[in-house]
């Protein structure tokens, strides 16, 4: 077995990383799996609790809610939701927010 030099190690969230940008993996499919435990992460359980979908398509997310008076309430704090979505995901990859 060969020794690995100091400056070849790499942690494996930076290599997983790597892999994801390499294939192309982090367009669809890993970005609304992000999406949805972040949601549930910033939200919190009660809003879990009533969140029935998301999905998210380009740049916009579309949250599925199945409380009306909740989607109203939300609906308020769209561009605060929406910054802090972001800002747990480390990147801008909302831009707009769509309660139904």
């Amino acid at each position: 077995m060969k020794k690995k030099r100091k400056n070849e190690e790499m942690k494996l969230g930076d290599l997983l990383k790597s892999f994801v940008d390499e294939n192309k993996l982090d367009k669809k499919g890993l970005n609304e799996v992000k999406v949805r435990d972040v949601w549930n992460n910033q939200m919190g359980p009660a809003i879990e609790k009533y969140t029935t979908g998301l999905k998210l398509k380009n740049d916009t997310l579309f949250v599925q809610l199945s409380s009306s008076v909740l989607r109203e309430e939300l609906s308020y704090g769209k561009e605060k939701i929406i910054r802090n979505l972001n800002e747990a995901m480390g990147r801008d990859l909302i831009s707009k927010l769509v309660l139904r």
